[in-house]
């Protein structure tokens, strides 16, 4: 198949949607080179526990930015955008169709619309948000970010420590929040045809493969994996820590709960981050071509009917 120098083509979807193994089925059908959008698949710690692809699978067509950065490095949407761009255009320089897959759903907003480039944040307001939430707590932290800056709080949950912390060290460096900045004119980093297809599996299908995963994952050695994490001593609050079903196994690790318990709380966390990605799914990719449950037997057909289209 004829690629066409500008086109990409993405496949979002909810966690075991089945969207990496259609990526990689796909890629072998139309000469393609996948490149990844999980924000969890990015950091080379966890290729258990994140379900990135095999070595046997990345070795059946070429994989890029999976396990490419170091877990101690958080990796924003903005800075996994221009890594992305750079790959895109290798492979439009080789003749193939990158072919971009993942979960994370400001990954893609962030490539194919553009991000509000915010000022580099001195180290001083970073660490003064950061100690802020350290001593007062997220919900307190919350409270007064809300009494400053409304908007922005307004999207922040009070249990979510980071992103409060990037609120307020962003307002204090800046002025201004950081809600108001998101809202600006963005910057399209990359001129392409982007093919957007969003799997929306049934809700009930999708969590019940999540649970048969999260157990397949354990026997794989997940649990060793986070081990050696956690050996690392890295910052608590770098994405990685956060990865879903790390911080229930570490607390397995030091003794705190049973790996019974640690593991249920794991599927838990595995089922609520779905609801919040297939939301994301309805609310902000309303204009992607979206394939149902029903259609998931023919998807394939139907997306290179779509790259055929826009060709």
């Amino acid at each position: 198949m004829t690629t066409g120098k500008n086109r990409v083509l993405l496949i979002a979807g909810p966690t075991a949607s089945g969207k990496s193994a259609l990526a990689l089925d796909l890629a072998g059908r139309v000469d393609g080179e996948i490149v990844n959008a999980d924000s969890m698949q990015v950091y080379r710690d966890l290729r258990i526990l994140t379900a990135r692809p095999s070595e046997a699978e990345e070795a059946m067509v070429p994989h890029h930015l999976y396990g490419a950065m170091d877990g101690a490095i958080p990796c924003s949407a903005a800075h996994w955008a221009r890594l992305a761009v750079h790959e895109i255009e290798g492979i439009w320089a080789r003749g193939h169709l990158p072919i971009v897959v993942g979960g994370t759903g400001l990954y893609f907003k962030a490539l194919s619309e553009g991000l509000t480039e915010i000022p580099e944040i001195p180290g001083i307001n970073r660490e003064a948000a950061r100690v802020l939430v350290e001593e007062f707590g997220p919900e307190q932290a919350h409270a007064y970010l809300s009494d400053r800056d409304p908007q922005t709080a307004a999207n922040i949950r009070p249990s979510d420590p980071q992103r409060i912390a990037r609120a307020l060290e962003v307002l204090a460096a800046t002025g201004r929040g950081l809600a108001a900045w998101q809202e600006a004119p963005a910057t399209p980093l990359l001129d392409a045809d982007f093919v957007k297809v969003v799997l929306v599996p049934d809700k009930a299908e999708v969590k019940e493969q999540a649970n048969i995963r999260f157990d397949q994952m354990m026997a794989q050695g997940a649990l060793a994996e986070v081990e050696r994490l956690m050996a690392r001593e890295l910052d608590p609050e770098v994405p990685v820590m956060k990865a879903v079903g790390v911080p229930p196994l570490m607390a397995h690790l030091r003794g705190e709960i049973s790996l019974e318990e640690a593991v249920a709380q794991g599927k838990g966390q595995t089922r609520r981050y779905i609801k919040r990605q297939m939301t994301w799914a309805r609310t902000q990719m309303v204009s992607w071509n979206a394939i149902s449950a029903q259609q998931m037997k023919r998807k394939r057909k139907e997306i290179l009917s779509l790259l055929s289209a826009s060709a």
